[in-house]
């Protein structure tokens, strides 16, 4: 389970705040979604909780499964059952992806354990056929010239082949073509279970057509100011965040919508 209590992050080197009091907790076998306009904090939550540079905590918590997940190093996080699924994922000429594969599943093993080199291909090797992901991408430096899809496919594999407690999913939907959408849907679904839960960040309505979320949050400021189920993502679609804006934001965030609204209506009159 993932708790999260009254956590405020600000920039490492400004006094910008980014989070302001989040509140979540996803108990196993839950997904939920976040969505929110661009700079509401949904990125920076799960770089946070992934333990990436440049961001203070200022209070709060953030706990998986009982375990302090502030206090713990990167490295740890993951040996703990933390994965982190990137919108960008890296890439690492020089590093084969079987090897990665091979030395990810090593380090969450107990001291003096060692992996089935066997039985750890024959499970990738189906994996990649289940994902229709080239076996022959095992043989390649991890995302090296992959194309978006083949990012995102080597991404799901390795959630299926590390088997996560608790896995974040940051705009891995972007720029994908329907086809790769479905895979890393699937894999979502695959995974999901009593031993497993999952945050999908998302601008978008379609992947949570088909990894359908247990509740849906609206970030808005760096707070999450609304939960529900899927006829949020509905309503977001049919009117924006607007009335985000007009029901839980200030009067300059008024100003500021009005001034978008008048901005496009411009852009519209001037090449309609």
């Amino acid at each position: 389970m993932l708790e999260i209590k009254n956590l405020h992050v600000k920039l490492e080197e400004e006094d910008k705040v980014i989070l302001n009091g989040v509140d979540l907790t996803i108990g196993a076998g839950e997904v939920h979604a976040i969505m929110g306009p661009n700079g509401s904090g949904k990125s920076t939550l799960s770089y946070v909780l992934a333990g990436r540079d440049g961001y203070e905590v200022t209070e709060g918590s953030a706990t998986l499964d009982g375990q302090e997940l502030l206090e713990m190093e990167p490295e740890e996080r993951a040996a703990a059952g933390l994965f982190l699924a990137f919108q960008y994922p890296v890439e690492i000429p020089g590093l084969g992806m079987g090897k990665f594969l091979k030395r990810a599943v090593e380090a969450r093993l107990p001291e003096g354990e060692s992996v089935n080199v066997s039985a750890f291909l024959k499970e990738v090797r189906a994996d990649m056929d289940w994902l229709s992901f080239d076996r022959a991408f095992l043989g390649r430096s991890l995302n090296d010239g992959f194309s978006g899809g083949e990012k995102k496919r080597a991404e799901i594999l390795q959630l299926l082949t590390l088997k996560p407690g608790f896995a974040i999913f940051d705009e891995t939907d972007s720029g994908l073509d329907i086809d790769a959408l479905k895979i890393v849907a699937a894999g979502i679904e695959r995974m999901r279970g009593p031993g497993f839960g999952a945050l999908i960040i998302t601008h978008y309505r379609r992947i949570l057509d088909y990894a359908v979320p247990s509740l849906v949050h609206v970030m808005y400021k760096g707070r999450l100011v609304l939960t529900g189920g899927t006829e949020i993502v509905r309503d977001l679609e049919a009117k924006g965040y607007d009335w985000i804006r007009e029901g839980y934001g200030s009067p300059e965030d008024e100003i500021e919508a009005e001034e978008i609204r008048s901005g496009s209506a411009l852009a519209e009159a001037t090449h309609g």
